[in-house]
C-alpha cells in the first residue's frame, strides 16, 4: 500500500478562499433536489478529454474577472463575448471561474459560456461538496476542477466519483509530488500542475519542470499558472505538458483571439517513460 503524508486544512489563502465557499453550501442543499433533476435532464456535454487528444499543446482558455494575487484583471468582462472569442482563436476548451468572492464569478457564467460556444467547459471553483459537481454537470460543464490541496484524501477520491457518475471529466491539480502520488493512485485521466503555491499564491516555474516528467503517458498533464507568451508554453511543453490552462493574460487582453492565437500551434513533446 502506497502511503502518502498527512492531509491538513489549508492556512493562507487558500484556507479563507475555502472558509468563504463553506459558507455557501448550506443555501446550495436547499436547492439539491432542483440541481439533481436539471443535471439529469442536463444534454451530454462535449468531451473534455477528447478536446486534449492533439499534436500539439491544447490551450485551456480561462475566463477570468479578478484573481487574489493580481486583483482587478477585467471586472467588465462579457462572458459570451469572451467565450466566442477563445473558439476563433483555436481555445482547445474554456475554464470559467465561478468562484464569486476572490474571482468575480458566478455559476451561471458556465451558461452564459456555453450558449456562446460549443467548446468543453471546465468548470474552475474551489468544490468541497458533491452537489457543486451536480450543480456544474446541470449547467453545462464537461470537466471540474477538484485540488488536491483542498480537499482530505478520502473526499478527494469521493468528489472523483461523483464527477465520473455524472460523465463529467475530474481535472485533479497538484503543487507537489505527494499530490501527485496521490492523484495518480485514483482514478485520475487528467492531471493539473499548478505552480502556483494556493496558500501563498507564490509561483515557482520549476514546479512544471519537476512534476510534468512523472506524469504517466497514458495521462493527460495540463500546466497551469504563471504562462502568458509562447515561450512559455514551449517551456510547458518541454517539460511534458499536454495542456496549457492560461487566464489572465487573455482575460486582460484587448484582442483575446489574436493573443490566443500566439499560444496555439506549438507542438507537444513525449513524456519519457
Amino acid at each position: 500500500m502506497q502511503v502518502f503524508t498527512s492531509w491538513a486544512p489549508p492556512s493562507g489563502a487558500l484556507g479563507r478562499i475555502l472558509a468563504d465557499t463553506s459558507r455557501r453550501i448550506a443555501p446550495l442543499r436547499r436547492r439539491a433536489a432542483k440541481l439533481e433533476s436539471a443535471a439529469a435532464a442536463a444534454s451530454e456535454p462535449p468531451s473534455f478529454l477528447d478536446a486534449l487528444d492533439r499534436p500539439t499543446v491544447a490551450v485551456i482558455a480561462e475566463i477570468k474577472r479578478r484573481s487574489p494575487s493580481n486583483g482587478s484583471i477585467n471586472p467588465g468582462l462579457s462572458v459570451g463575448a469572451q467565450a466566442a472569442a477563445y473558439e476563433r482563436g483555436g481555445a482547445a476548451a474554456i475554464s470559467v471561474l465561478t468562484e464569486t468572492t476572490s474571482f468575480g464569478g458566478a455559476p451561471h457564467d458556465l451558461r452564459e459560456a456555453g450558449a456562446a460556444s460549443g467548446r468543453p467547459l471546465l468548470r474552475k471553483d474551489f468544490l468541497i461538496d458533491p452537489l457543486q459537481i451536480v450543480e456544474a454537470r446541470a449547467l453545462g460543464a464537461s470537466a471540474v476542477l477538484l485540488i488536491a490541496r483542498a480537499l482530505p484524501p478520502s473526499m478527494l477520491a469521493t468528489m472523483i466519483a461523483e464527477a465520473r457518475g455524472l460523465a463529467l471529466e475530474p481535472l485533479v491539480e497538484v503543487h507537489d509530488r505527494d499530490e501527485l502520488e496521490r492523484a495518480l493512485a485514483l482514478d485520475t485521466a487528467v492531471v493539473g500542475v499548478n505552480s502556483r503555491d494556493l496558500e501563498t499564491l507564490v509561483i515557482d516555474r520549476t514546479v512544471h519542470d519537476r512534476l510534468l516528467p512523472l506524469v504517466p503517458e497514458d495521462r493527460r498533464a495540463i500546466a497551469e499558472s504563471g504562462m502568458a507568451t509562447p515561450a512559455d508554453v514551449r517551456r510547458a511543453a518541454a517539460a511534458g505538458a499536454d495542456a496549457v490552462l492560461i487566464g489572465t493574460a487573455l482575460s486582460s487582453s484587448p484582442d483575446p483571439v489574436a493573443t490566443l492565437r500566439t499560444l496555439t500551434g506549438i507542438f507537444r513533446i513525449d513524456r519519457a517513460g
